[in-house]
């Protein structure tokens, strides 16, 4: 999930929300969209193998 910040930054955080916190765990921020997707598919990646 990339949420664009104020700052014009992008952050990636997770699908569920962190159970300790009960918020959307930090995976990153980004300069750009395309940079946060491409890390996106990393992580699913990763998950799986």
């Amino acid at each position: 999930m990339i949420r664009k910040l104020p700052s014009g930054e992008y952050r990636l955080y997770s699908r569920k929300t962190d159970p300790k916190t009960g918020k959307r765990r930090n995976l990153g921020t980004f300069k750009s969209r395309a940079a946060a997707e491409k890390h996106e598919r990393a992580v699913q990646y990763f998950k799986r193998h």
